[in-house]
């Protein structure tokens, strides 16, 4: 079975290490619809104990947002010291600027990327999932298979993607370029989930 490196960091992650109070109306919805998915076997970890998927969700009026932590795939229910604030992202420098007890995911430049593009998505879903990935990929909206994840390639190639009439229709898109990897967003996290939940029915 093919093991992507999820988890390991491409960008230059600036970590403010210290403990962040997620409010609670932000925290609650993000944890549960995590849970459910890490359930769902749409984030969890590989054989190898390399973890895959991700969960954010937009601070209200910014561009900032709550993201799972790299490496917390493998755990199946999250604490608030699991996650951590973004609080600017540079893709032309490689670098993101974060605070809490733990890094960013690896993929909250993809993440950023669409929060900078659309102001009214308020959650970004990452999952992990073969069927499907084979399933959709070229027929939904798809990334290239020259860019990888995590990388300001990455971040661009969706700033491009998520302009489309059918991306913004639909609210997910698949990485070609990242085997197994679909994106959803939408204005709540349980809207994003669901999208992602729907393509297995």
């Amino acid at each position: 079975m093919y093991q992507p490196l999820e988890g390991y960091i491409k960008f230059n992650c600036n970590l403010v290490n210290e403990r962040i109070e997620i409010p609670t109306e932000l925290f609650h919805p993000l944890n549960f619809w995590r849970t459910l998915l890490w359930n769902k076997g749409l984030i969890g970890a590989y054989p190898d104990g390399i973890g895959f998927g991700n969960v954010s969700i937009r601070t209200p009026g910014t561009d900032q947002f709550y993201i799972s932590g790299t490496a917390t795939g493998c755990l199946s229910k999250l604490e608030m010291a699991h996650y951590s604030l973004v609080e600017r992202c540079e893709p032309d420098f490689n670098t993101i600027w974060c605070r809490g007890l733990i890094k960013a995911s690896a993929e909250s430049m993809s993440h950023s990327a669409i929060y900078a593009s659309l102001s009214n998505a308020g959650a970004v879903v990452h999952v992990h999932n073969r069927m499907l990935w084979n399933q959709y990929l070229g027929i939904l909206p798809t990334t290239s298979s020259n860019v990888k994840y995590g990388t300001p390639a990455m971040a661009s190639e969706i700033i491009k993607i998520i302009s489309l009439p059918e991306t913004l229709s639909k609210r997910v898109f698949v990485m070609g370029g990242h085997e197994e990897g679909i994106i959803a967003f939408g204005k709540t996290v349980k809207e994003a989930s669901l999208v992602l939940l729907e393509l297995g029915k």
